[in-house]
């Protein structure tokens, strides 16, 4: 079952093989990953394929207070899936997580997001004692949610390019890869990490300002996009 997993980025990773290298230095912005919807046109002209932003969702997050899309409007925030008794990779993907936290920790630009692969144990006083473990005191800055749901909290996960399956031999019994994901202001997926590799997450830091600057552009009008 852990291979099968183990081949999910690779699935993911026609969604956004482009992500998988630095960008070129001339780049200004990064590419838009995920899924792809294909739309016939009116004039009967060739379909155009266009990429679909992450699905809308609601969630709880450890303070009790709402999470959804709207929670991060206007801004980008950066998401993973974890889950609080894990014993495999999850603390190096928070880890790594925090490295990020720590180098904008009161930027309004920028949230983070951790949602909950085993909703049934983590409870919100799990949420918030992994938190404060974590040593993040503000949920506002960082969310660690739930959707409540196991099954649809998969279907969401491999929407943010996390593939997740129960695993009896996985630790915790569930297997997933370890995809640190960046969503931009408009709700598009603009990078997948890998947040176990050091390299990944070192990627991912030198990319960060370019999508802060990004959207401080589109603010300014001066994105077209």
């Amino acid at each position: 079952m852990l291979k099968r997993l183990l081949l999910l980025p690779a699935l993911a990773g026609t969604l956004f093989t482009a992500a998988c290298t630095a960008p070129p230095k001339e780049a200004v912005e990064l590419p838009i990953l995920g899924e792809r919807d294909v739309r016939p046109r009116a004039d009967g002209g060739p379909a155009d394929t266009l990429t679909v932003p992450v699905p809308a969702f609601r969630l709880t997050d450890q303070a009790g207070q709402p999470v959804s899309n709207a929670t991060f409007a206007n801004r980008a925030y950066l998401a993973d899936f974890f889950f609080a008794t894990c014993p495999g990779i999850c603390p190096k993907l928070q880890s790594e997580m925090l490295s990020v936290y720590k180098l904008y920790p009161t930027d309004p630009r920028l949230g983070f997001l951790s949602i909950t692969i085993d909703p049934a144990h983590d409870s919100l006083a799990v949420l918030r004692d992994y938190a404060q473990r974590l040593g993040v005191a503000d949920a506002n800055r960082w969310h660690f949610a739930t959707l409540g749901d196991r099954a649809a909290t998969f279907t969401l996960a491999n929407r943010f390019l996390t593939g997740v399956v129960p695993d009896a031999q996985s630790p915790g019994g569930l297997a997933h890869n370890g995809t640190l994901a960046l969503i931009d202001d408009r709700g598009y997926i603009r990078g997948a990490y890998d947040g176990t590799s050091a390299e990944e997450v070192a990627r991912l830091k030198a990319e960060l300002p370019l999508l802060l600057a990004e959207i401080d552009a589109r603010k300014k009008g001066v994105a077209g996009k």
